[in-house]
């Protein structure tokens, strides 16, 4: 599919913009694309508020080409097209109470100073009109900009009681974006921060991917840590559990604190799954994180993906006295190159020689049929050989690809003299299971 165009997006807005005011409307830009603005940085995305009404945007712009998303809190999503994409258009509203922590109860439409004055943080509360050029500021956001402060718009406790998920989110902005968090925000996160766990796993893991694929990530960990977010979305980290490095386990916690963030500040453009590895990999075990995955119900293959970096972390450090066909199983793997990157970042971080990572992506350059040279023996071969399937046949067949791999064995001949050696020596798994 073609990529979003940002300046078609951004011309998509103005055209959203120029639609509403022609009918009558009230409409500006809002939220994090202002921020951003005013920042000098591309918006990822773009909102506008309106004073129309959800049912007013849908007749304006067609029932085909709008999809009530949140139609009850006023927010209908327009489409564009592909390279434009698609903007969600909400109309001014005050919130009510929040009874369950994360959503309004419901919403009354208003007038857009009271819009502003619902939102999370002063930053994220300025209006931008893109037909006039007029930035619109009822919250301060624009002061705090230009003193880079991530400040809760009125009483902190307030708007986090409202919605607990902000207590992550004002973490993530002031690591992010580079920003301090104002003290009176700072406070109320702390002494809040064991509410956030009343929000779904899901939310809170789509906050820790956001700040852990970020540049900024050490940053965001270390204040996750310094405000006690970190101990309520992981308490995994703080129980003393075993990792698959004794003496790392064996380090004071200062030392495991301060090797985690120099590994975390090492990885370039992690992917989710290897930026938590590192996270992890100095305090629990690959069986714990896979539990920690599936507790943010992360895909499958992202907890497995996990794990298995956990599992192999110290796997590769004698890569050069390692049996190829232990070696080699590593270097197949599809999660090889993460694994490399997490062995690279731990050397860097320890200022310890990275000979391992270096012998091991010389390996990978070596053609495919040399690098995974095709088995020998297959299963139909074994069958024909006379061999009975049973439940352990699979370990014979590994013996095999071993053998092979370490050079043992040349041809299918040979591999086939092997697993009679095996059979005759009472090794053959597949005497002691039936069909």
């Amino acid at each position: 599919m073609p990529q979003v165009d940002p300046e078609k997006q951004r011309e998509f807005a103005v055209e959203i913009v120029r639609r509403l005011r022609a009918r009558g409307f009230e409409a500006l830009w809002a939220g994090g694309c202002v921020r951003d603005r005013l920042l000098g940085i591309t918006p990822k995305d773009y909102d506008v508020a309106s004073t129309a009404r959800p049912e007013q945007i849908r007749e304006i712009f067609g029932i085909l080409r709008t999809v009530p998303v949140g139609a009850a809190f006023g927010v209908i999503t327009v489409i564009g097209t592909r390279t434009a994409g698609h903007i969600e258009v909400a109309t001014f509203r005050e919130d009510k109470s929040y009874s369950d922590g994360r959503h309004p109860d419901s919403v009354e439409f208003s007038s857009p100073e009271a819009d502003a004055r619902r939102r999370d943080f002063t930053i994220n509360g300025v209006f931008y009109d893109p037909l006039d050029d007029r930035v619109i500021d009822f919250v301060g956001g624009q002061e705090d900009l230009a003193c880079r402060v991530v400040r809760a718009i009125g009483d902190p406790r307030a708007r986090f009681a409202e919605d607990k998920l902000r207590l992550l989110r004002a973490v993530r902005f002031a690591a992010t974006l580079r920003f301090a968090l104002d003290p009176d925000t700072r406070r109320a996160i702390r002494e809040m921060a064991g509410e956030v766990t009343l929000v779904s796993a899901e939310r809170i893991a789509a906050e820790m991917r956001l700040m852990l694929v970020h540049e900024t990530r050490a940053n965001s960990v270390k204040l996750l840590r310094d405000v006690g977010l970190l101990a309520a979305v992981l308490p995994e980290l703080f129980a003393g559990q075993a990792t698959a490095l004794p003496s790392v386990s064996a380090e004071p916690d200062r030392v495991r604190w301060a090797l985690t963030l120099e590994v975390l500040d090492r990885l370039d453009t992690p992917t989710f799954p290897l930026a938590l590895a590192a996270l992890l990999h100095a305090f629990v075990s690959a069986a714990v994180a896979y539990e920690i995955c599936r507790r943010w119900k992360l895909s499958n293959r992202e907890s497995q993906r996990t794990a298995w970096l956990l599992e192999h972390q110290s796997a590769l450090l004698d890569a050069r006295q390692m049996p190829w066909s232990k070696l080699q199983k590593l270097l197949i793997a599809e999660g090889s190159d993460e694994l490399l990157r997490l062995h690279e970042a731990v050397a860097k971080a320890t200022n310890t020689p990275t000979a391992h990572v270096e012998h091991c992506r010389a390996l990978l350059t070596m053609p495919r049929e040399q690098l995974d040279p095709p088995p020998l023996v297959t299963g139909n071969d074994l069958i024909a050989h006379g061999v009975r399937r049973g439940k352990l046949y699979p370990k014979l067949l590994g013996a095999v690809r071993d053998a092979q791999l370490d050079k043992q064995v040349a041809s299918k001949a040979e591999a086939l003299a092997l697993v009679d050696r095996l059979r005759a020596s009472g090794d053959d798994p597949d005497q002691t299971s039936g069909d």
